[in-house]
């Protein structure tokens, strides 16, 4: 798999501790084959900074403030950032791009009344 990557890529395997997801990774070594870099470090998270972590709960924090603007969720689908990130609706998948990675038909789309 890694030689069809393109040359410069880079893997980071969070599973390394576990023996990784990928078949070249080697915990706590970076190991770079057919020109792809394959980072291995064990227990990434911890080598992050303090901030990242402030910054992603703020970040999450705004995101469902802007999704839950009462006790239940609004989905505006005229809103992008609601749009493009919803994933399922009534049990259907509904974003574009999951539905091309799973190989399912786009959703039909509804023609609007003629006058």
């Amino acid at each position: 798999m890694v030689e069809r990557m393109a040359l410069g890529s880079v893997i980071v395997d969070l599973a390394a501790e576990r023996g990784g997801n990928c078949e070249l990774t080697r915990p706590s070594q970076v190991v770079v084959e057919h020109g792809v870099t394959v980072i291995g470090h064990i227990n990434l998270a911890s080598a992050l900074p303090y901030h990242a972590s402030q910054m992603y709960a703020r970040n999450l924090t705004a995101f469902l403030t802007h999704v839950f603007k009462s006790d239940r969720p609004e989905m505006d689908l005229t809103d992008e950032i609601t749009r493009e990130t919803l994933v399922t609706r009534g049990g259907e998948i509904v974003h574009p791009r999951v539905r091309e990675f799973f190989a399912m038909p786009p959703l039909a789309t509804k023609q609007p009344a003629s006058a």
